[in-house]
């Protein structure tokens, strides 16, 4: 089931389950998204995870149609489970099925409106 949460973000966070592939050089680490928003992404955390902090991430997250949006993020905070990742930048060939996303499960203005904060 998807629900809308929306603490105290600036961007508004879609609860969604779907399968992410997180890359980091020659390491890959097959994880749930837990949510998304224009600017974050959520998911759990493996049981194996060795990853570099500091260093920047490639999220590979399957789409229910069948596609796949690449994001590229850094990592902002581990806590009970759960990884939290800033998207620094979503390139033209990915921002289309963001927004595609991002507007089947929230509300296009409100959509827009983020969007246009983007731009700023």
């Amino acid at each position: 089931m998807t629900e809308i949460r929306n603490e105290q973000r600036s961007f508004t966070r879609v609860a969604m389950d779907l399968p992410v592939e997180v890359h980091q050089g020659g390491d890959k680490w097959s994880q749930r998204l837990i949510d998304i928003s224009l600017a974050g992404v959520a998911t759990d955390q493996p049981d194996l995870w060795d990853a570099q902090y500091n260093e920047p991430f490639t999220l590979i997250i399957q789409l229910p149609d069948g596609n796949t949006l690449e994001l590229h993020a850094y990592l902002q905070h581990v806590e009970a489970g759960r990884l939290g990742f800033s998207v620094q930048h979503v390139d033209r060939e990915n921002i289309e099925p963001l927004r595609a996303l991002l507007e089947s499960h929230m509300d296009i203005a409100t959509l827009a409106d983020e969007l246009a904060r983007l731009d700023d």
